[in-house]
């Protein structure tokens, strides 16, 4: 007897086909090619948005990251510039044509994130907050659900099924790396992940290269495996000035080097477009 899966809204049986999400006029994820995501990790300054807006724009990328409410591990640590981030972020996003997504931290600041951004993320320290995950079911925006760092692909679906269930239909899975033991990256990228997830849900499926390796060195060759994995998408992180970044600058691209990776991506595009016809 074939088992059935305690997932039901994600699983690839009951659409038989992938699911490809609305993002913006002219910007989907999932379909034929991937859907590039670049910005900065945090939203530091207007200036600092704005040029790295117009940059990934130029460089071919299709939806603008930026992080407004940051969760560090540290209390510390540099926390985002929450409610004026947010607003420098759309500003950006409208002044270079770019859709927007952003993390959410706290439920309760759900109704000023949706007014800004185009697309919710929800990051891999939330990923199993279902109470938010709830909430969100409840908006009709895209959301894109970060794995968890010690999670199981199928806790990675039933964490989108709360989504699901409650209405909303546009999400996208995001894997970005998991804990192992390997101390040489940030994380370690389960590249297995993404065509296992192809298997088994409708769902489109990005990657994370920037969080998965902490190490810019290794984002190009990351990103060409996700991409040569089926992946839908990547979300890449592009800092002006890295070295001068407040958070996660070592794993950050120049808007030179991010250049340079578009241009591959799009021969790799082509030649995945190739294999399917």
């Amino acid at each position: 007897m074939e088992s059935r899966e305690p997932y039901v809204l994600a699983s690839l049986k009951i659409k038989g086909s992938a699911s490809i999400v609305p993002i913006a006029p002219g910007v989907t994820i999932g379909g034929s090619g991937p859907t590039i995501i670049a910005g900065p990790c945090s939203i530091e300054s207007y200036e600092q948005i704005c040029t790295t807006a117009q940059c990934v724009k130029k460089s071919g990328a299709h939806i603008l990251r930026g992080g407004a409410y940051k969760p560090r591990t540290s209390p510390y640590s540099f926390q985002g510039t929450g409610r004026e981030g947010l607003k420098w972020l759309k500003m950006a996003g409208e002044e270079s044509g770019l859709p927007i997504i952003t993390e959410i931290l706290d439920q309760d600041d759900l109704s000023v994130v949706c007014d800004h951004a185009d697309i919710v993320q929800v990051g891999a320290r939330n990923c199993q907050n279902y109470a938010m995950l709830k909430k969100l079911g409840k908006i009709r925006k895209p959301v894109v659900l970060k794995r968890g760092m010690m999670m199981t692909v199928e806790e990675l679906l039933l964490a989108a099924e709360y989504i699901l269930s409650g209405g909303n239909r546009n999400v996208i899975l995001c894997e970005r790396g998991i804990r192992t033991f390997e101390t040489g990256t940030r994380n370690t990228l389960d590249i297995s992940a993404v065509p296992l997830l192809k298997q088994k849900t409708h769902l489109p499926v990005i990657v994370d290269p920037s969080h998965a390796a902490g190490n810019w060195k290794l984002i190009e060759p990351l990103s060409f495996a996700a991409i040569a994995a089926g992946a839908d998408g990547l979300m890449i992180e592009v800092h002006p000035e890295p070295e001068k970044a407040r958070c996660d600058g070592e794993q950050s691209l120049t808007p030179a080097r991010f250049d340079r990776l578009m241009n591959r991506v799009k021969q790799m595009g082509n030649w995945r477009l190739c294999l399917t016809v």
